[in-house]
């Protein structure tokens, strides 16, 4: 697994951009091959962070160019900057999976 975990600081609306990037991105990571989940931290004080976790580096290379193509289309009004990306290989423990 790989994970590419976004976050955008100095966010004016974080309820919007939850809601904008669970309605209208996470359906077009959905249809990604090797796509695992997605999930949005609003992490309060102008916080947002994003978690994208695929089964290729390069599957979750290529959500995080899509992330920043989307950021920019439909979040100018409420971002005030790229955000910061942290990725990498993913190990760790899931409930209910050996």
């Amino acid at each position: 697994m790989y994970t590419a975990i976004r976050r955008y600081e100095g966010v004016t609306e974080p309820a919007e951009v939850v809601k904008r990037a669970t309605e209208e991105f996470a359906p077009m990571l959905r249809d990604k091959p090797g796509f695992i989940g997605y999930w949005i931290v609003d992490a309060g004080e102008g916080v947002v962070s994003t978690i994208s976790v695929f089964e290729t580096r390069e599957a979750a290379e290529a959500s995080t160019e899509a992330a920043a193509g989307w950021a920019r289309e439909r979040l100018a009004d409420l971002i005030t900057g790229p955000p910061q990306v942290t990725a990498g290989p993913t190990t760790g423990v899931q409930a209910g999976r050996d």
